[in-house]
This record gives structure tokens, C-alpha cells and sequence, in this order.
């Protein structure tokens, strides 16, 4: 490989909180960031998830310019010195457009809880596999958590008017290069897909007759590491981004953040306590992570991503912190520290296992348990809010301990190590207590920023800087920290997370149930 050292690559990581703008050297060095917080979503109604759709572009230009004003960024003319542009944004949420490319509606994200109705029968012959398979439940509700569905239920004339209908990433792409294109990596969500073949589905398939959707909808589908188009002008004059750089496609955030942690082999997982809490595998072959729910598609092209996820996972520390965190919040801002530096303090204060609190971390259901809610038990007069936090932590890790189990069973190898990202590879309580769980030692990426890496890294093979993924993580990712499982702490865990917290869901699904039918809520 040449050495180009004079080679920048920028990313753009369109979060469910943030969005950030990052520039990359090709030794994966996070040279330069802006980053835009927002609020993730309105709630019209209860369950309800949604986002202006002007907003996304909005904040993007935005976060693009607040990047080429910062000092470092002039003094080394960064601006004119991008190679190339990746793109990489939170996952199945979708955006209406019509004949002329304007929202017909607000963007519908992936914490939505709405359902459609099942008033239209699926062919006899599927609902006969279906039921052979005993899998009926599952694809009614593929129907139901349909976006597509809802929308021409509810609104008809909105999906009349709809021409194109696409995920953030193809949006986002459109704006940026005119484009109707998107990357294979980040199609995930409720939509005419083939997860093994990579794929918009067969004519054939059965998710045309479960979808009310034409193919005419939506966009070209690219590997990713390929181009998916150049900035075009009106895109350059509101981002500063050159005109005529390249755009090279990428993936969805958690494909990228398996990639910027370096993760390539089935044996080391990806750990992500982002908004979403995941368990992750890379794997060459197409690997069920739970029998008939998909791998994803990997960052890089032809692989799969397994993936067990915690759906409101750093959620909850995000709720913590707002609804029992303001003193801590406001005490940072006077010590000109961050947030989570005490925080982690407030865990110290608490002993493993916090005193018998245990969390189940299901804030929002999941395909396989429709009818969970959360739940803390144990309480006594002697647990404070700072038990609260490390229970949320704990919980968190006793439930991707039983994804790690899971992963293994499927993929038929064991996981030998666990790289973490997200937001709780800030925490080092929480790489602590994660190693401590599950047993095995914990790494932290040199970067908190493995999303935009991940995205850095296809634009870097894309434009040929590296021959291949292998090459390119081995330059672009390192591991700087690491922590070692506490033996008693592992014996403690271990009985809780057998005794305990394994039979908690099976006990009180029954009252989860109950509360569905009283409440109606979870929908």
C-alpha cells in the first residue's frame, strides 16, 4: 500500500440523539468532530417515535460547517484535503417522499411502537408454510410493526402521493449526491429484503404479498465500499463538503460500529451500549442469530452481522440521568467535567450485585417477547438512586450475557473476547462490571467514535487506500484499554445471572400479559 498521509476521510454519523461530522487519517486517528444533540423524537401519541424530516439534512449542514470553523481544522486545511465521504446513520426509520423528493410526513424511527391492522389475508399458500413452521406469530407481526402498513391504513392519501420511500441513509444520501441510492449494509428494517442473497426480494418472496409496496419505491441498492455518487453543488453551497467528492457507501451504525471495533472474526464480539444495546458477530456465512430472525447485513460487503439487541438499551442511562441525574449534570458543568465521570462515581459507591436490585431491561419489547416490560426487583430501605444506576448497568450486561449464550449455540464456536463500544466504553465501571459478567476480559477501542471508524474504513478500502478489511482494520483500529475479570466478582454475578435473572421473564411474563390486556400497553 502507498502511504497517503495527506488522504482524509470524512464521516458523517447520523445517531438517534446526535449527529457528528468526523475526520479520519488513514491510522483510523479521529483528527476532527462536530457534533449537533437534538431531541430523538415527538410523541403524538403514546408509543409514538417520530422526527422532522428537514431536520436531519438541517443538522447535517450544520454539523458540517461547525466543523471546518474549528481552529485545528483551518490551520490544516482540512476542508480541501477530504478524499472521500461516508455515510452512517441509526437503522429502520423511514421517510415518505413524493414526486418532487419532499416529505410527505414525518420520519417514523426505529423506537416506534405503533401497529397496523391485519385486515388483509396473506396467499393460502404462505399462511399454510407459515403455520408448518409455527411461525405465523412472528410474520403477523412483520405486518403489524410494518411502517409501510400503518401508513396505508391510516393515511392513504399520503401513501398515494408516496414516489420514493426510504430509510435516513438513502435520504440523506439523495440530498447529498442526488442520488436514489443506498448501501446493502444499511437496509435493516421492515421492508421487501433479502437477508441471505443481500438483496431486494424475488418477486416471489412473500414479503411482497405482506407489503404494500412497488419496487419503482425504492432505491438502487450498492455494497458497501462502492460509490454511491458525488456532492453535487446544492449539497456542497449548505455542507462546505468539495464538490464532486466522492461518496462512498458504508453502513448502518451498528455494522459500522462492529467495524471500527476491529471485530471481523466470530470469536470476538462487539458489545455496543448505544441507545440500542447489542451483541454482535461478524461471520462470513449467513448465521440466524435466533431461529428465523436474519443476521444484518455486515460493513463489510458479503458478510453477515448476528446480532442479539436490548432495544432501549443506554436508553435507560440516558432516562437515569435525566429523570435522577440533574445534580450530577449541573455539578459537571461547574467542574468543567463530563457527566459520566460521576456517574461512574455514583457506581463505586455501590457494591457488585447492588445489594440484590436486579434489573430486566426490556423498556421496549422484542420480536421474541412482544409482551415484555421492564421490571426492578429487590428493593429495601437501604437502596438509593445510586443502586438504581448500577442495577440499569448490570441488567444491561446479564441480558447481552444471555446473547452471548445465544450467539454461541448458533454459530456453533465460543466468544473468546468482547471489544465495548457506545456510550458505556466512557464508563469504566461499566467495562469493569461487563468483564465481571460475562467472565471475559473487556476491551476498549482507542476511539469512542467506532460508528464514523467503521464508516472511515469502507471509504478507505473503497478508494483503494487499502487492498482489503483485514489490512485496512489492522492500520485503522486499536485496542488501549483493557479490564480483567475480579474473581469474586465473577462467582457473586455468576449466581445472580443463573439463579436469578435467567428466571426472572419466564415468572413474570404472565403478569406482563395481564398488564397488555388491562393497559394496552406495550401495543
Amino acid at each position: 500500500m502507498n502511504q497517503h498521509d495527506d488522504k482524509f476521510i470524512l464521516t458523517i454519523d447520523n445517531g438517534t440523539q446526535s449527529i457528528r461530522a468526523l475526520i479520519f487519517d488513514l491510522k483510523g486517528n479521529l483528527l476532527a468532530k462536530s457534533k449537533i444533540e437534538f431531541e430523538p423524537y415527538f410523541s403524538d401519541k403514546p408509543g409514538w417515535a417520530e422526527q422532522k424530516v428537514e431536520s436531519f439534512w438541517q443538522n447535517l449542514a450544520l454539523c458540517c460547517q461547525q466543523l471546518w470553523q474549528q481552529a485545528d481544522v483551518i490551520k490544516h486545511n482540512y476542508q480541501k484535503k477530504i478524499s472521500a465521504v461516508s455515510l452512517t446513520t441509526q437503522r429502520g426509520s423511514v421517510i415518505n417522499l413524493d414526486k418532487y423528493n419532499k416529505p410527505l410526513r414525518p420520519c417514523i424511527l426505529w423506537l416506534d411502537q405503533r401497529v397496523a391492522n391485519l385486515n388483509k389475508k396473506m396467499p393460502w399458500y404462505w399462511s399454510a408454510a407459515f403455520k408448518c413452521i409455527r411461525q405465523s406469530k412472528a410474520i403477523d407481526y412483520f405486518r403489524q410493526k410494518a411502517q409501510i402498513n400503518w401508513i396505508k391504513q391510516n393515511q392513504a392519501d399520503i401513501w398515494h402521493k408516496t414516489d420514493k420511500y426510504l430509510l435516513l441513509s438513502g435520504y440523506l444520501t439523495h440530498k447529498l449526491t442526488g442520488e436514489f441510492k443506498d448501501s446493502i449494509g444499511s437496509i435493516v428494517g421492515y421492508l421487501p429484503f433479502d437477508y441471505k442473497k443481500q438483496q431486494w426480494a424475488s418477486k416471489k418472496d412473500w414479503k411482497w404479498h405482506a407489503l404494500d409496496i412497488k419496487p419503482s419505491m425504492l432505491p438502487e441498492l450498492v455494497k458497501p465500499g462502492e460509490l454511491l455518487g458525488l456532492i453535487n453543488k446544492k449539497a456542497s453551497d449548505v455542507t462546505g463538503i468539495s464538490q464532486g467528492t466522492k461518496l462512498i457507501a458504508a453502513a448502518s451504525d451498528k455494522a459500522c460500529e462492529v467495524l471500527g471495533s476491529g471485530c471481523s472474526e466470530p470469536s470476538t464480539a462487539s458489545l455496543s451500549y448505544g441507545t440500542t444495546a447489542t451483541i454482535n458477530t461478524n461471520n462470513p456465512k449467513y448465521i440466524e442469530p435466533q431461529a428465523f430472525i436474519p443476521p444484518y447485513p455486515s460493513a463489510i460487503p458479503n458478510h453477515y452481522n448476528s446480532e442479539i439487541m436490548i432495544y432501549r438499551g443506554f436508553w435507560m442511562v440516558n432516562w437515569f440521568k435525566k429523570e435522577f441525574g440533574q445534580s450530577e449534570i449541573e455539578k459537571a458543568k461547574n467542574l468543567g467535567v463530563s457527566p459520566e465521570s460521576l456517574f461512574d462515581d455514583l457506581v463505586k459507591q455501590v457494591p457488585p450485585g447492588s445489594l440484590g436490585l436486579m434489573l430486566q431491561p426490556y423498556w421496549s419489547p422484542g420480536i421474541k417477547n412482544l409482551e415484555a416490560k421492564g421490571a426492578i426487583l429487590g428493593f429495601g430501605d437501604v437502596h438509593t438512586r445510586a443502586h438504581i444506576y448500577r442495577s440499569i448497568l448490570e441488567g444491561l450486561a446479564y441480558a447481552l450475557r444471555e446473547g452471548k449464550h445465544t450467539l454461541e449455540k448458533r454459530q456453533k464456536s465460543k466468544i473468546t473476547s468482547l471489544v465495548i463500544s457506545g456510550g458505556g466504553s466512557q464508563s469504566d465501571a461499566a467495562m469493569q462490571l461487563s468483564a465481571d459478567i460475562f467472565n471475559l476480559s473487556t476491551h476498549r477501542p482507542h476511539t469512542f467514535e467506532t460508528s464514523g471508524l467503521g464508516a472511515a474504513i469502507n471509504a478507505a478500502v473503497g478508494c483503494g487506500f487499502y487492498d482489503n478489511y483485514q489490512q485496512a482494520t489492522q492500520n485503522m483500529t486499536h485496542i488501549v484499554d483493557s479490564f480483567t475479570p475480579i474473581k469474586e466478582n465473577v462467582v457473586l454475578y455468576d449466581k445472580l445471572y443463573t439463579q436469578v435473572y435467567l428466571k426472572m421473564y419466564q415468572q413474570l411474563k404472565p403478569i406482563y400479559t395481564q398488564i397488555k390486556k388491562i393497559t394496552g400497553y406495550p401495543q
